[in-house]
């Protein structure tokens, strides 16, 4: 699979693929994570990517030249099964999504920055968009990262334990029971003894009840979504 990744700020998504699991899926080849800046592709001869947006509402607004050129050259070199833009006003990103995403091709993520991009950006490139959350970040670029590492890791080989990541919250909508492990005893504090029965049957089967019980409480919206 290979990432390629269009942003105004590119500088910003040096650290969180230069570690841990991303950068292990990326030297063991699983995976190519390309940052752009798009600037490369503005024709402007002060190589500006940003302008007042029509109808003289504040802030300013990504153009559609460099963003167009940058998919359009993109798209010349390899398929992508995905134009996908980062945006607070996208689909709220689930897991459902990610395992999807992590099963397909190419992908390119476009960050906003600003007040956004060009509409006719979204309506005539882009094929998905998603949002991290109800909140405004300074840039779509933090959101990629957060998209990218949630992918990359169901990529199979990344992990060691692939069974790990299909026991995470979220995987059939029920949040993660909790986990223990050495000392079984610290400051007064055990861990439950059906943990240490060594009775595989009994201990699936309360790690079961865990995660119901812990989504009932923590997420009860989430049983609400899958009835």
């Amino acid at each position: 699979m290979r990432i390629d990744i269009l942003s105004a700020v590119p500088g910003l998504l040096e650290g969180p693929f230069s570690d841990s699991i991303v950068k292990r899926a990326k030297e063991k080849g699983l995976v190519e994570i390309v940052v752009h800046n798009i600037r490369d592709w503005s024709t402007d001869k002060h190589k500006k990517i940003d302008d007042e947006p029509f109808g003289g509402s504040a802030g300013m607004v990504l153009t559609i030249q460099p963003i167009a050129d940058a998919i359009a050259a993109l798209k010349s070199e390899r398929t992508y099964a995905e134009v996908i833009f980062l945006t607070p006003d996208g689909e709220q990103l689930k897991q459902g999504a990610v395992n999807h995403l992590s099963m397909q091709g190419n992908l390119i993520l476009l960050c906003g920055h600003y007040k956004g991009i060009d509409q006719r950006i979204r309506e005539h490139l882009v094929t998905r968009e998603f949002s991290i959350g109800d909140y405004v970040l300074s840039g779509g670029e933090l959101a990629a990262a957060v998209l990218t590492d949630a992918i990359v890791r169901l990529i199979p080989g990344v992990i060691g334990d692939e069974q790990s990541a299909l026991t995470d919250s979220f995987q059939d909508n029920l949040l993660a029971p909790p986990v223990y492990t050495r000392p079984a005893e610290y400051n007064g504090w055990k861990v439950p003894e059906i943990l240490r029965s060594g009775d595989h049957k009994a201990i699936n089967e309360w790690l079961e009840e865990q995660a119901v019980e812990r989504t009932q409480d923590l997420r009860p919206d989430l049983f609400e979504k899958d009835s």
